[in-house]
């Protein structure tokens, strides 16, 4: 069921959104050579519990998953692009670390990813995180009262095919709310003038994910990570917004 959030209600999600937006820039100071994947969830996981948050993630158990995910944080490394779950695994120099971070304050619900480069960038990867950035930044753009959801799903594949990158479209972009998953489905292409029409109080995570030379994905024995099926490597931007009255989404995760 797709719901519309009242003026009030997007005031009360505002929290959340900051929140998930600290402890995005917290990691992305912490993330660096010779630091764990298990220390960085740790120190979300600490965030959490000093604000009072609820993790979204640590009980998640969808029908994709093997099992409850068990950490706070995705972390996916280089051909890992989603869902990665947090190990120990020490990043190298040059490794492309992406961060997916979901958690609800006061019951609402924010969700929010970035990827990095930690110690020395190869220049691909930093062109492939520029790619999914300008490609969030184009899906926001397009996610106005009036519009429908394949005028968000085609703004960020025009990014992506500009760019000479194929796009998956199994998992993507949803709405947000008391919950981390709702309606409606976001795809990373489609059809601009298709789909659900855009109404003022709609709240959606907007989320494009692309991989290097391929838009095939295969999931690692953890029953969780998903890895490009070529070995290339993967970036992923996302925020959550809410759709307003008129003019451009309010970025609930906006980052400083």
């Amino acid at each position: 069921m797709i719901e519309l959030r009242t003026p009030t209600q997007i005031e009360q999600m505002r929290p959340a959104g900051r929140f998930v937006a600290e402890v995005l820039t917290r990691l992305r100071e912490v993330a660096d050579v010779g630091v764990n994947l298990l220390e960085l969830d740790r120190v979300a996981h600490d965030m959490i519990r000093e604000r009072g948050a609820e993790s979204c993630y640590i009980d998640y158990h969808p029908s994709f998953g093997a099992s409850p995910f068990g950490k706070v944080l995705c972390t996916s490394v280089n051909d890992a692009v989603l869902h990665g779950l947090p190990h120990d695994y020490t990043l190298r120099d040059g490794d492309l670390l992406s961060v997916d971070f979901a958690c609800a304050v006061d019951g609402w619900v924010s969700d929010s990813a970035l990827s990095v480069v930690v110690g020395t960038p190869r220049p691909e990867d930093l062109t492939l995180i520029e790619t999914t950035e300008r490609a969030l930044a184009a899906g926001i753009d397009a996610a106005r009262v009036g519009n429908r959801v394949g005028d968000i799903s085609a703004a960020i594949a025009a990014v992506a095919h500009e760019a000479g990158l194929s796009v998956n479209t199994q998992f993507g972009g949803h709405g947000v709310g008391r919950t981390m998953h709702g309606e409606p489905h976001i795809a990373n292409d489609g059809r601009a003038g298709r789909g659900l029409r855009l109404k003022a109080g709609l709240v959606i995570a907007i989320e494009p994910w692309f991989l290097h030379t391929t838009d095939e994905i295969v999931t690692d024995p953890d029953g969780w990570t998903l890895r490009s099926a070529d070995g290339s490597r993967g970036a992923h931007s996302e925020h959550t917004v809410a759709i307003t009255p008129d003019g451009p989404p309010l970025v609930l995760t906006a980052r400083d």
